[in-house]
């Protein structure tokens, strides 16, 4: 059977808004889960290493492209062994935390997670990113337009020619309301927000369940 990788890249722990709906989504998982904590671990950053190293026979490679291998190939064997992915993606300064990127980097490889010409190995199977953010990002709000998370996440895990995974997101607006007395009047509209990101949660969650795949 195969299981459920869940990232969370949130620098917050457990006061992360981010990891508290991932858990509603993880109360009605029903199946096995691997976790990789980048904020705890944070992967290395893609080096010239890693790039050579990928277009370089085992046997020939540098210690330093060696080293960077082997973080590739465990990132990415535990990518593709997974049949169902949930993902903690904050918003930080308008995009994504660079622990997250950096895994990013490390996995997407042609030939291995990204073919040039047909489906990508994990396409299809389904993904969910529960992106937190202070404020408000939605249509008619004055900061619509300035979301880089979910636009760019969504392409990297989502699009045909990248990682090809059926993306979800979901997105909790406003959570200063609750700490910023100039946001006060929009309190309503985040726990708004926040009930619904929970509710999606979960119904993902069960969804995932029955369409996992055997990887």
């Amino acid at each position: 059977m195969s299981y459920l990788l869940h990232i969370d890249s949130s620098a917050a722990g457990t006061a992360s808004v981010s990891r508290q709906v991932a858990q509603s989504f993880l109360n009605v998982w029903d199946g096995a889960v691997v976790h990789r904590d980048l904020a705890a671990m944070p992967v290395p950053h893609l080096t010239a290493a890693g790039i050579a190293a990928r277009d370089t026979d085992a046997a020939a490679r540098r210690d330093d492209e060696a080293t960077a291998a082997f973080v590739q190939d465990t990132l990415i064997d535990e990518f593709l062994g997974a049949g169902a992915y949930l993902f903690t993606v904050p918003m930080y300064n308008l995009t994504m935390p660079s622990v997250f990127k950096a895994w990013l980097d490390q996995i997407m490889v042609f030939g291995r997670t990204m073919t040039m010409e047909g489906p990508s190995p994990a396409a299809g199977r389904p993904a969910a990113v529960i992106s937190a953010r202070g404020g408000g990002y939605s249509p008619g709000s004055p900061r619509h337009g300035l979301d880089y998370v979910i636009p760019t996440v969504e392409a990297l895990l989502g699009r045909e020619e990248m990682l090809g995974l059926d993306v979800t997101s979901v997105v909790p607006e406003l959570t200063m309301a609750p700490h910023t007395p100039a946001l006060a009047e929009l309190l309503p509209k985040h726990e708004a927000s926040m009930a619904d990101a929970h509710e999606l949660a979960r119904r993902l969650a069960g969804s995932f369940t029955d369409r996992r795949t055997v990887a």
